[in-house]
C-alpha cells in the first residue's frame, strides 16, 4: 500500500485554493519577500549570487511555513527560479540528485516496502506488540531505547533511520493505524515522530552516532579543544539520557496517539504470531537482505565501505530474488516526490554555504554579542545556532560553516571553552528535528504520510525547545561539573 508524500493533498474537485482576499494576501507574502530581498542592496561581504539565492531560498521556506505551497511545489519553483535567473548553474542546482544521503533515503523507502510486502513487517509488528504493546507509550519507549542502544554502532543516522523505519511502519500498520485514516493515523504519527526525534537526541548522546560529530570535533580542535569517546559520553549522559527518557511522554502530550492502555494487546499479538507459522521464502530473503545492510552499515567505517552502496546491494538482492519488482517501485510515487524536494533543498542549502552566505550570516549574528555577560553570550549563541538550522538541510554543512565561528565568539566573550564546545556539539545533533528538512534521516519518517506538514513544523519546534531547555538548563551545569 502506498502512502502519500508529505504536503501533497489528495485530489479535490472544490474551488481553487485561494478563495478570499485574506488567503490571496497570505499567498503573496513569500513572493513579496523574495522580490524585496532580491532588489535590496547587496550587503558588503556578499556576492549578488549569494544574496539572490538567499532571497529565493528563504521565501520558499516561508511559503511552506505559511502553508501557501506544499514542500514539493515550493522547492520546484525555487530551483526553477535560481536556474532561469542564472543565480547558480543548472549543474549545481541539480547536484543534490547525486547526493549519497538523498539516495540512501530513497533506498530506505523501497526496502521498507519489501519488509511490508513480504509479510516480515507484520511478524515484526506482532512481536513488538507482544512484548511492549500494553500501551502506545510502551511501543514508543521500545523504539526510542532501541535507537539509543544501537546508535554508537552507526556512523550514519540516516542509515539508522533506515533500520528503524520499517519497524515503526510495521508496528503502526499492525496496530490498525494508516495515514489515509484521519483518526487512525494518530498512533502511527506519534510513533513516527518519536523515532524521528529519537535519532536527533541519540546522535547527541554518542560521539559515533552521526558523521557530523567527528567533523565538529575536528573543527573544535583548531581552537585547542580535544575530546574523545569517553569524555563525550560523560558530558552528554546527563542531559542526553533525561531527554531520551522524557521524549515519548512529551510527544504523547503534544500529539496524543489516540490509543491508551491496551492490556489485552500482547496476548492477542502472541496468538496471531503463532498462527503465522514459519517464515516464508520472501520473509527469509528480506530478513537476510536487511541483516546484510545493517551489518554493512555497522562495519562501514572499519571496512571503508560506502553506506549508500550497501543499501543498493540490499535492494539489488530484493530485486534479483523477486521480493520486490519493477511494478512495486512504479507504485511508489511518494518516494519520487520526496526524492525531488530533498535533492533540491540539499543542493540549494549547499550552494548558500558554498557562496559564503551561511558564514556571513553567522559572523554578523555573532558580532552582536559584544558587551553581554558570558552566560548571556552563551545562551544567545546556542539559541541562534539552533534557530539558523531552518536554513540548512545538512547537519554537517552547518557544523563546517558555523561551529568554529560560534565557538570562537563564545570563547572571546568569556564562555568556558569546554562548555561552549559541548553545547554546540550537542546542538548540532538535536537541532535536526526542528524542521522536516532538518536532516536526511527525518525524511524517511516524513514521507510516511502519517504527519501533516503543519504538524511536523509545530512538533519540531516544540521538541527542539524542549531539547534546548534540557541541554541548557540541566546540561550546562552537568558539563561544568563533569568536565573539569
Amino acid at each position: 500500500m502506498t502512502t502519500p508524500a508529505i504536503g501533497i493533498p489528495p485530489p479535490r474537485s472544490q474551488a481553487p485554493i485561494i478563495q478570499s482576499p485574506r488567503l490571496l494576501a497570505k499567498g503573496a507574502v513569500p513572493f513579496a519577500l523574495a522580490i524585496a530581498i532580491w532588489f535590496a542592496p547587496v550587503p558588503a561581504g556578499l556576492t549578488p549570487q549569494a544574496w539572490h539565492l538567499f532571497a529565493v531560498f528563504v521565501s520558499s521556506i516561508l511559503a511552506v511555513l505559511l502553508n501557501v505551497f506544499p514542500l514539493l511545489t515550493s522547492t520546484m519553483l525555487a530551483v526553477a527560479a535560481v536556474v532561469l535567473t542564472n543565480t547558480i548553474s543548472a549543474a549545481k542546482a541539480f547536484s543534490g540528485f547525486a547526493n549519497t544521503s538523498v539516495l540512501l533515503v530513497v533506498i530506505a523507502f523501497l526496502v521498507a516496502q519489501a519488509v511490508v510486502k513480504s509479510g516480515l513487517g507484520q511478524r515484526i509488528s506482532l512481536f513488538m506488540v507482544s512484548k511492549f504493546g500494553r500501551s502506545s507509550t510502551g511501543l514508543a519507549y521500545s523504539i526510542v531505547l532501541t535507537d539509543a542502544a544501537i546508535a554508537p554502532a552507526f556512523p550514519s543516522n540516516t542509515a539508522r533511520g533506515g533500520v528503524l523505519f520499517p519497524i515503526v511502519l510495521s508496528v503502526a500498520r499492525g496496530s490498525g493505524s494508516f495515514p489515509e485514516d484521519e483518526n487512525g493515523r494518530r498512533l502511527g504519527g506519534y510513533l513516527m515522530f518519536c523515532a524521528m526525534a529519537s535519532l536527533a537526541v541519540s546522535s547527541a548522546l554518542w560521539m559515533t552516532a552521526t558523521s557530523a560529530n567527528p567533523i565538529a570535533i575536528q573543527v573544535a580542535r583548531e581552537y585547542g579543544f580535544e575530546v574523545g569517546f569517553g569524555k563525550w559520553l560523560i558530558a552528554s549522559a546527563g542531559p542526553g539520557l533525561i531527554a531520551i527518557l522524557a521524549l515519548p511522554l512529551l510527544i504523547a502530550r503534544l500529539f496524543p496517539p489516540g490509543v491508551g492502555d491496551t492490556p489485552e494487546a500482547p496476548a492477542a499479538a502472541r496468538k496471531s504470531l503463532a498462527a503465522l507459522g514459519p517464515l516464508s521464502r520472501d520473509e527469509r530473503i528480506t530478513a537476510f537482505a536487511f541483516i546484510l545492510m545493517v551489518a554493512g552499515w555497522v562495519l562501514a567505517d572499519s571496512l571503508h565501505l560506502n553506506v549508500t552502496s550497501i543499501a543498493f546491494a540490499g535492494l539489488g538482492v530484493l530485486l534479483m530474488t523477486g521480493v520486490l519488482t519493477a511494478q512495486d517501485i512504479a507504485t511508489q510515487g511518494d518516494t519520487l516526490a520526496t526524492f525531488l524536494w530533498l535533492a533540491v533543498l540539499f543542493a540549494l542549502s549547499g550552494q548558500l554555504n558554498e557562496l559564503g552566505f551561511m558564514g556571513y550570516a553567522g559572523q554578523r549574528l555573532a558580532s552582536h554579542m559584544g558587551g553581554l555577560s558570558w552566560p548571556a553570550t552563551y545562551v544567545a549563541l546556542v539559541l541562534i545556532y539552533v534557530a539558523i538550522h531552518y536554513m540548512f538541510v545538512s547537519q554537517s554543512s552547518q557544523v563546517l560553516a558555523l561551529l568554529g565561528v560560534f565557538l570562537n565568539v563564545g570563547i572571546i566573550g568569556g564562555v568556558p571553552a569546554r562548555l561552549m564546545a559541548f553545547a554546540l556539539f550537542f546542538a548540532s545533533s538535536y537541532f535536526s528535528v526542528i524542521a522536516p528538512q532538518g536532516g536526511s534521516q527525518n525524511v524517511i519518517f516524513v514521507g510516511s504520510g502519517y504527519l501533516k506538514q503543519g504538524e511536523l513544523y509545530r512538533l519540531g519546534l516544540l521538541t527542539t525547545l524542549f531539547f534546548l531547555f534540557v541541554f541548557l538548563v540541566i546540561g550546562s551545569g552537568w558539563i561544568l561539573l563533569v568536565t573539569r
